[in-house]
Protein backbone atom coordinates (compact mmCIF):
# COMPACT_ATOMS: atom_id res chain seq x y z
CA UNK A 1 0.00 0.00 0.00
CA UNK A 2 2.19 3.08 -1.41
CA UNK A 3 -0.50 5.81 -0.75
CA UNK A 4 -3.70 6.60 1.65
CA UNK A 5 -4.74 9.16 -1.12
CA UNK A 6 -5.28 9.07 -5.05
CA UNK A 7 -4.50 12.92 -5.84
CA UNK A 8 -1.02 11.83 -3.98
CA UNK A 9 -0.91 8.84 -6.38
CA UNK A 10 -2.05 10.81 -8.84
CA UNK A 11 0.64 13.85 -8.36
CA UNK A 12 3.68 11.34 -7.52
CA UNK A 13 3.46 8.13 -9.33
CA UNK A 14 0.49 9.41 -12.12
CA UNK A 15 -1.90 6.78 -11.18
CA UNK A 16 -5.73 7.29 -10.85
CA UNK A 17 -7.68 6.25 -7.58
CA UNK A 18 -5.06 4.85 -6.43
CA UNK A 19 -6.59 4.70 -3.33
CA UNK A 20 -9.97 3.26 -3.82
CA UNK A 21 -8.91 0.89 -6.12
CA UNK A 22 -5.98 -0.33 -3.81
CA UNK A 23 -8.32 -0.75 -0.75
CA UNK A 24 -10.41 -2.67 -2.98
CA UNK A 25 -7.50 -5.23 -3.73
CA UNK A 26 -6.39 -5.38 0.08
CA UNK A 27 -9.79 -6.09 1.26
CA UNK A 28 -10.42 -9.03 -1.36
CA UNK A 29 -6.60 -10.55 -0.95
CA UNK A 30 -7.58 -10.83 3.13
CA UNK A 31 -10.92 -12.45 2.20
CA UNK A 32 -8.84 -14.78 0.68
CA UNK A 33 -6.15 -15.51 2.44
CA UNK A 34 -6.67 -13.89 6.08
CA UNK A 35 -4.17 -12.60 8.45
CA UNK A 36 -0.57 -13.76 8.00
CA UNK A 37 0.50 -17.68 9.89
CA UNK A 38 3.60 -18.37 10.74
CA UNK A 39 4.26 -22.07 10.98
CA UNK A 40 6.40 -23.35 14.26
CA UNK A 41 9.66 -21.84 13.28
CA UNK A 42 8.11 -18.44 12.76
CA UNK A 43 8.03 -18.75 8.89
CA UNK A 44 5.23 -17.80 6.77
CA UNK A 45 2.95 -20.26 5.56
CA UNK A 46 -0.18 -18.08 4.35
CA UNK A 47 -2.21 -14.65 4.64
CA UNK A 48 -1.37 -11.07 3.72
CA UNK A 49 1.49 -9.08 5.10
CA UNK A 50 1.40 -5.71 3.78
CA UNK A 51 4.11 -3.52 3.08
CA UNK A 52 4.24 0.28 3.40
CA UNK A 53 6.86 2.64 2.76
CA UNK A 54 6.97 6.06 4.71
CA UNK A 55 8.03 9.16 2.79
CA UNK A 56 9.10 12.53 3.94
CA UNK A 57 6.37 14.86 4.67
CA UNK A 58 4.01 12.63 5.18
CA UNK A 59 3.36 12.27 1.44
CA UNK A 60 2.14 8.60 1.59
CA UNK A 61 -0.40 8.91 3.63
CA UNK A 62 0.65 6.78 6.51
CA UNK A 63 -1.92 7.60 9.40
CA UNK A 64 -5.03 7.25 6.74
CA UNK A 65 -3.11 3.76 5.57
CA UNK A 66 -2.89 2.63 8.76
CA UNK A 67 -6.17 3.64 9.89
CA UNK A 68 -7.63 1.56 7.09
CA UNK A 69 -5.81 -1.76 7.97
CA UNK A 70 -6.79 -1.57 11.65
CA UNK A 71 -10.14 -0.13 11.13
CA UNK A 72 -11.50 -2.16 7.86
CA UNK A 73 -9.01 -5.35 7.37
CA UNK A 74 -7.60 -6.42 10.87
CA UNK A 75 -5.37 -5.80 13.69
CA UNK A 76 -3.18 -8.67 12.97
CA UNK A 77 -2.33 -7.92 10.06
CA UNK A 78 1.06 -8.40 9.67
CA UNK A 79 2.63 -5.06 8.74
CA UNK A 80 6.11 -3.88 7.12
CA UNK A 81 6.35 -0.31 7.36
CA UNK A 82 9.51 0.54 5.60
CA UNK A 83 11.69 3.69 6.20
CA UNK A 84 14.32 3.19 3.51
CA UNK A 85 13.04 5.42 0.94
CA UNK A 86 15.67 7.02 -0.71
CA UNK A 87 15.52 9.67 -3.46
CA UNK A 88 16.69 8.61 -6.97
CA UNK A 89 16.11 9.24 -10.38
CA UNK A 90 14.06 12.51 -10.64
CA UNK A 91 12.76 12.65 -6.82
CA UNK A 92 15.72 15.60 -6.50
CA UNK A 93 13.47 17.79 -8.62
CA UNK A 94 10.47 17.52 -6.08
CA UNK A 95 11.71 19.28 -2.95
CA UNK A 96 9.27 17.29 -0.92
CA UNK A 97 10.71 14.18 -2.42
CA UNK A 98 14.35 15.07 -2.39
CA UNK A 99 14.94 13.44 1.27
CA UNK A 100 15.40 10.38 2.83
CA UNK A 101 12.87 10.04 5.82
CA UNK A 102 13.86 11.35 8.74
CA UNK A 103 13.95 9.03 12.14
CA UNK A 104 11.10 11.41 14.04
CA UNK A 105 9.20 10.49 10.76
CA UNK A 106 9.86 6.86 10.87
CA UNK A 107 9.44 6.96 14.79
CA UNK A 108 6.06 8.95 14.11
CA UNK A 109 4.52 6.24 11.97
CA UNK A 110 5.78 3.01 14.25
CA UNK A 111 3.43 5.20 16.93
CA UNK A 112 0.30 5.66 14.91
CA UNK A 113 0.59 1.68 14.37
CA UNK A 114 0.86 0.63 17.84
CA UNK A 115 -2.00 3.42 18.86
CA UNK A 116 -4.11 1.82 16.14
CA UNK A 117 -3.53 -1.34 18.09
CA UNK A 118 -1.23 -3.20 15.15
CA UNK A 119 1.38 -4.71 16.39
CA UNK A 120 2.57 -7.14 14.17
CA UNK A 121 5.41 -4.91 12.97
CA UNK A 122 8.36 -5.08 10.79
CA UNK A 123 10.59 -2.53 9.63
Amino acid sequence: MKYGDSAMAHRYSHVRNYWEVNQAAVREMHRQVGDLQLDELGLAYRGLLVRHLVLPNRLAGTEKVLEFIAREISKDTYLNLMNQYYPCYRAGEIPELSRPISTVEYQEALDIARHLGLTRLAG
